[in-house]
C-alpha cells in the first residue's frame, strides 16, 4: 500500500488541481488523483475500459441530474430526474444504489466542478490577507447562494457523511496550505495550522447551511459577519506569532466596544476620520508576537 500525501502535499495538489480545473474544465477527480499519485495502481486493460466507461455514463447522469434540478427544483424524484434526462428509471438504477446515492453523487460532483475550482482561484489571487480572507468567504457563500435548488437537493437527500467530511476535508487541506505559506513568510510558528483551518472549515459550512435555511440576514450582511470572525481569528493567531504558549502566557481582557464609556482605545480604532487602523493594526500596538525564536514574554 502506498504511503498517503502529507496534508501540505495533499493540499498543494488540491490548489493546483483546482486551479487547472478552473482554467481549462479538466475534470478536479482526476486531475488530483494524478497529483497525488492515486493512479499509480493500474488495472488491466478490460478493466480499465470498463470503469472508465461506467464513470464516464455515471458522469453524464450526474450532470443531467443536477441540470434536472435547477429545471425542477430540490423536490424532484427519481422519476422526474429520468424523464427530464430522458431516459428510463431503470438507468438510474443500474449506476446508482437509491435516491440516496444519487444525491451524494450530486454533491460531490457539484463540489469538485463548481465550488473547488472557484475556492482554488481564489486562493491563487495574488492579494493581501484581508483581501484573500473576504473573496474565499464570498466565493463559498456567492456559490452556495447561486445554487439554492442544488443546495437543498443534496442536503435533505441523505448524501452520505463521509462524502461531507471528504469535502471537509479538501477545501481545509486547501487552507491549511495558503494559511502556512502566509505564516512562514511573517515568520509565525504553524504548528496549529491543520486545527486552524478545519475549525474555520466546519465554522463557515455550519453558518452557511444555517443561513441558506433561515435566510435570517441579506448576504452581504451575512459575508460582513463571516470576515469579521475569521479575520478576528487570523489577526489574533499573527499576534501570538502562532505560538500557544505565548498566547497563553498572556493575559486576555475583554476588550471595549469602541466608543463605550472609559475605552482607552477609542482613538487608535476610530482613528482618521473614523475609519479605523484595522484589528491587526491595533493588536500590533497591545502585543509582540514571540516569532519563531523569541522567548516567551510576559
Amino acid at each position: 500500500m502506498s504511503p498517503r500525501p502529507n496534508p501540505a502535499a495533499a493540499a498543494r495538489a488540491a490548489v493546483a488541481a483546482a486551479a487547472v480545473a478552473a482554467s481549462k474544465g479538466v475534470a478536479l477527480p482526476q486531475a488530483i488523483r494524478h497529483q497525488v499519485g492515486a493512479d499509480d495502481v493500474k488495472p488491466d486493460g478490460r478493466k480499465r475500459r470498463w470503469e472508465s466507461h461506467k464513470e464516464a455514463r455515471r458522469s453524464e447522469l450526474v450532470d443531467g441530474t443536477l441540470a434536472a434540478v435547477r429545471t425542477l427544483g430540490a423536490d424532484a424524484g427519481m422519476d422526474e430526474i429520468a424523464q427530464e434526462i430522458g431516459v428510463s428509471k431503470t438507468v438510474l438504477y443500474r449506476y446508482f444504489t437509491d435516491k440516496s446515492d444519487l444525491t451524494t453523487a450530486a454533491m460531490m460532483r457539484f463540489i469538485e466542478t463548481v465550488l473547488v475550482p472557484r475556492l482554488g482561484s481564489a486562493i491563487n489571487e495574488d492579494v493581501g490577507e484581508f483581501e484573500l480572507t473576504r473573496m474565499v468567504i464570498s466565493v463559498y457563500v456567492q456559490t452556495v447562494a447561486d445554487e439554492p435548488q442544488i443546495y437543498s437537493f443534496v442536503m435533505s437527500g441523505g448524501s452520505g457523511s463521509e462524502v461531507v467530511a471528504d469535502s471537509q476535508k479538501l477545501i481545509a487541506q486547501m487552507l491549511t496550505f495558503v494559511m502556512i505559506n502566509r505564516l512562514v513568510e511573517q515568520g509565525s510558528q504553524t504548528g496549529g495550522v491543520e486545527t486552524w483551518a478545519y475549525s474555520l472549515v466546519g465554522a463557515i459550512q455550519l453558518a452557511v447551511h444555517w443561513w441558506m435555511v433561515e435566510h435570517r440576514l441579506g448576504k452581504e450582511q451575512l459575508i460582513d459577519y463571516l470576515t469579521m470572525m475569521v479575520w478576528s481569528s487570523i489577526a489574533g493567531i499573527t499576534a501570538a506569532g502562532g505560538s500557544a504558549e505565548y498566547f497563553n502566557s498572556l493575559d486576555h481582557p475583554l476588550p471595549k466596544a469602541p466608543g463605550a464609556p472609559g475605552d482607552r482605545c477609542r482613538r487608535s480604532l476610530s482613528g482618521a476620520g473614523g475609519r479605523g487602523i484595522g484589528l491587526s493594526a491595533w493588536l500590533s500596538t497591545r502585543t509582540t508576537g514571540p516569532g519563531p525564536t523569541q522567548v516567551r514574554r510576559r
